[in-house]
């Protein structure tokens, strides 16, 4: 799970970056240094906030008994896959607005004062962290892995984000943000279909789903379930020797669907659409006509 948490903590701490990088410069910019400091205060806030949300995550399951602490990690995973879903899309879409947007909610925070300031990094950031916090917790237990190779992913990933945001800032790396986004986009559906087919997992381990016996496939008996090569497949896609017809059913019907949606080209506005079919009209418009609608 190293690389798959490395791309995840990449994706989602760039995100983050981009807000401050952003917020700052915008400020920065503006002759309003003197905001600085709010946005570091609802930076601050929401990278503790998600932080406490991990650990609460990470340590209250820890003392659960068998089924309750899988009922927990089923549903933590099932809204991770929710939100990085929905993140995805969003991002496929406003990622060339998305500068615009924040520096708008920015210039009117300014005119409400300081705690506004604050606000708008908060809730910019805090998005980012709450995500991050529920992935962090969905993909390390999923690895079922012991030792540190899950949160060295995370940390080598996030740790890479806040570099690439300061480089960012002071001018030295230029990159194309759409495709940076589609691309590690579609990366993080197929790590999203891996946790959904865990969530699936879990919560028919805790009996809350039924169907956990009927298998769709069972390679146990050639492939070790602890073997490197398992370990790799199950690292990139969370797929195990040994899955059953709903587990990989939801895997395969998630990556399906969503991975074809996301990669469809993107429609032009509506109002472009509309501007561009009736320019011609207007220039090609006769005489009489005009005079009828008059």
């Amino acid at each position: 799970m190293f690389a798959s948490n490395a791309l995840i903590g990449l994706r989602e701490g760039l995100e983050a970056s981009l807000v401050v990088v952003i917020l700052v410069a915008f400020l920065v910019k503006s002759g309003r240094r003197d905001a600085l400091r709010y946005v570091w205060l609802g930076v601050g806030t929401a990278v503790g906030l998600a932080v406490l949300l991990g650990a609460i995550l990470t340590f209250a399951t820890e003392g659960l008994d068998d089924t309750t602490a899988e009922t927990v990690t089923g549903i933590a995973s099932l809204i991770a896959v929710c939100f990085v879903t929905g993140m995805v899309f969003w991002m496929r879409s406003a990622a060339r607005s998305f500068a615009g947007e924040l520096k708008g909610r920015m210039d009117r925070a300014l005119d409400l004062g300081p705690y506004a300031v604050a606000l708008v990094a908060f809730l910019g950031v805090g998005r980012e962290g709450l995500e991050t916090a529920l992935f962090f917790y969905a993909t390390v237990t999923a690895a079922d892995e012991t030792g540190l190779g899950p949160v060295l992913g995370w940390v080598v990933g996030i740790g890479s984000a806040i570099a690439l945001g300061i480089a960012i800032y002071y001018g030295a790396v230029r990159i194309n943000l759409a495709r940076f986004f589609r691309w590690t986009g579609a990366l993080l559906v197929v790590v999203a279909a891996g946790i959904l087919a865990y969530a699936v997992h879990e919560l028919q381990e805790a009996g809350l789903v039924p169907g956990e016996d009927a298998y769709a496939f069972d390679f146990t008996g050639s492939i070790d379930p602890k073997g490197w090569f398992a370990t790799i497949v199950r690292g990139i896609f969370n797929l195990r020797p040994r899955m059953s017809v709903l587990e990989f059913g939801s895997w395969a019907a998630y990556l399906a669907v969503v991975m074809t949606l996301f990669l469809r080209p993107a429609r032009r506005p509506v109002a472009e659409s509309v501007a561009a079919t009736a320019a011609p009209a207007q220039v090609t418009a006769k005489p009489e006509e005009k005079s009828i609608t008059r």
